[in-house]
């Protein structure tokens, strides 16, 4: 995926998949069929294809468990990337995004629940729900800074999931709503597994979330994003309404988590405040750090740590046949190590770190273009 953090308006449009590290270099023929078009929009939209294929390859040759798994990388890749945006591209901190999660599940399974939307309506209407709580909570947060901001998203995200218990009757209390499973089209087969129909579905709103972001960073509100978070006073300066353009990041950010939300719904069959309390809104922020602040890569190395960096602590645990409350705590002080170490060792995150070394090995091929190919001739 494109680095959308790092680019600067002299940056050719056009991508080569060749420049990739290890390509060999020469072969100008090859390197002009794989490269990518110049226009924005048509870019992102054949990535999008090529990551299509992939899953779609990926998703027929796992398990019915390792499905959901994906599934689950696909919803946190759709949350985080909108998190990227906020944070990452436009500089406000949110402890809050678990919250915002909260209300596009809510509103996933209500109306599939209740109402008997079609889920793809559903999930249109619960990030656009979402986006609109955004614009409230972002014109509030727009005149905040620093600490007071992330004390304000952490009280969202404290007390909006309690709303559940305030009206029962409405949202189902502790044990929240329950939804019946998507039901896989008649021409899959009745075999079809429901589980990779549920990573199918996770993964259309991934790539939905990337060639819209793709698109849009790219564009002329994505150099306002980042003109504000490099300087708000420079930027209103050059014209920009910075409160205006703090709240558009919110909203965006925003809908992004409804729509990881609904996913979520589409895979557990349930939303409930357990699974929205605080640790949510703090693994999100801390995927982001892992992955690499500003880039749609790093949303997804940040997903990978999510999904992967508790089961490992499990596997830990159980080897070394901890007690139950260590094993239980043993995620958290995984996800602490593992912070301190990449930023510590990868300011930038894991992306950053590829991004450098990857530099450094194309540097090198620079240097030294001779390939055992070329010797041998």
């Amino acid at each position: 995926m494109s680095s959308i953090g790092t680019e600067t308006p002299a940056q050719p449009a056009a991508t080569e998949i060749s420049g990739a590290p290890g390509a060999a270099p020469g072969g100008s023929t090859g390197r002009r069929m794989l490269r990518l078009p110049q226009q924005t929009l048509a870019r992102n939209l054949l990535l999008a294809l090529a990551f299509g294929v992939i899953l779609y390859l990926l998703s027929e040759s796992l398990s019915s468990f390792n499905n959901l798994r994906l599934a689950t990388i696909a919803y946190y890749f759709t949350a985080l990337a909108g998190l990227t945006v906020l944070t990452g591209l436009n500089g406000q901190i949110s402890l809050g995004h678990g919250a915002l999660m909260a209300v596009g599940a809510y509103a996933t399974a209500i109306l599939v629940g209740r109402t008997g939307f079609p889920l793809g309506a559903a999930l249109a209407a619960a990030a656009a729900i979402t986006a609109v709580v955004g614009v409230v909570v972002g014109a509030a947060a727009s005149r905040l800074r620093g600490p007071y901001l992330a004390g304000a998203t952490l009280a969202f995200a404290i007390g909006l999931p309690g709303l559940a218990d305030k009206y029962p009757s409405a949202f189902g209390g502790e044990n929240g709503l329950t939804v019946a499973p998507p039901t896989p089209p008649s021409a899959l087969g009745a075999t079809f597994p429901l589980e990779r129909w549920e990573a199918w579905i996770a993964c259309l709103c991934a790539l939905i979330v990337f060639v819209l972001l793709s698109n849009l960073l790219r564009s002329r509100v994505g150099r306002a994003f980042r003109a504000v978070r490099d300087d708000e006073v420079a930027a209103q300066l050059a014209g920009l309404n910075v409160a205006r353009v703090q709240v558009l990041a919110f909203v965006v950010s925003a809908a992004c988590a409804g729509l990881a939300g609904g996913a979520l719904v589409v895979v557990t069959q349930l939303a409930a405040p357990g699974a929205f309390d605080l640790s949510l809104s703090l693994a999100l922020l801390t995927g982001i750090v892992l992955g690499g602040l500003g880039s749609l890569a790093g949303a997804v190395w940040g997903a990978l740590a999510l999904v992967y960096l508790p089961q490992w602590s499990d596997d830990i645990a159980h080897s070394l046949s901890l007690s139950n409350n260590v094993q239980s705590n043993l995620p958290l002080a995984l996800y602490g190590i593992v912070l301190m170490v990449v930023i510590v060792a990868a300011p930038r995150g894991i992306q950053g770190a590829l991004h450098g070394l990857f530099g450094v090995a194309r540097t090198r091929l620079r240097k030294n273009p001779s390939t055992p190919t070329e010797e041998g001739a």
